[in-house]
């Protein structure tokens, strides 16, 4: 049975303020889930219908619970099995000798899952997020990542301030930036993504050593812009392809 302290605690994890009052974070699914674990991610509690799609569980860690409890527990309309509490890992240093990802207010959850896969797919070790970024914790960024986030060093910081200090290129998104194809690009940087609505801010905008630009093949040219996460991609891929 999961009590109700339990119950409680998952459901108050759901929100920012408790994931940080208690260094906590919620993961769903047996993928995530086994996937963070075998990254060394440190396991509060698991509870799930079955143990025998894990590995490696302390057993004082591991609650069985039925189908009508994990309801309970889930934030998913259909839950997937399992639903765990790991401890959120201590920051680490970031490394500004490498191509650095930054995010200035991105907003939705998504977004933001698929950024962090995005950067363990091209081997970037470093993603560095403002303040106002959505929490990486979030359950829906979690399950979003798909266990990535536990190979990403993911911090919050003032940006504006990073850049400063960093001493870093810095290169931006923008419509009349430089053709990206056409760029040489280096193996070290910053390379700064904006707010899903408003783009990068004016602020960050004065830092930029560069803007770059992801031209449009299409015969009409009416599409306004690409999504954040898709663009990152593109970009992404280009700077890796030239290393």
């Amino acid at each position: 049975m999961v009590s109700k302290n339990q119950i409680k605690l998952i459901k108050s994890l759901h929100q920012k303020k408790y994931r940080n009052l208690n260094s906590l974070f919620i993961a769903e699914g047996i993928k995530v889930i086994n996937e963070l674990i075998r990254e060394g991610m440190d396991l509060h509690t698991l509870y799930a219908t079955s143990a025998g799609k894990f590995t490696k569980i302390d057993e004082n860690k591991f609650f069985e619970i039925s189908e009508s409890e994990l309801k309970k527990i889930s934030f998913l309309k259909t839950p997937n099995h399992a639903v765990a509490i790991f401890k959120i890992p201590a920051a680490k240093k970031i490394n500004n000798k490498s191509l650095v990802v930054a995010l200035d207010d991105i907003r939705d959850p998504g977004n933001l899952g698929t950024i962090i896969r995005l950067c363990d797919w091209f081997g970037i070790t470093d993603l560095v997020c403002s303040i106002n970024t959505v929490d990486c914790y979030n359950p829906k960024v979690v399950q979003a990542t798909m266990g990535s986030l536990a190979r990403v060093n993911i911090t919050y910081l003032e940006l504006e301030e990073f850049i400063k200090e960093s001493g870093s290129d810095v290169f931006i998104a923008d419509m009349e930036g430089e053709n990206v194809y056409k760029t040489n690009l280096p193996s070290n940087g910053i390379l700064i993504m904006g707010n899903e609505a408003n783009g990068i801010s004016q602020s960050i905008r004065k830092a930029a050593s560069k803007k770059l630009s992801i031209p449009r093949f299409g015969s009409l040219q009416k599409t306004e812009s690409l999504n954040v996460a898709t663009a990152t991609a593109i970009l992404l891929s280009e700077f890796k392809r030239r290393s």
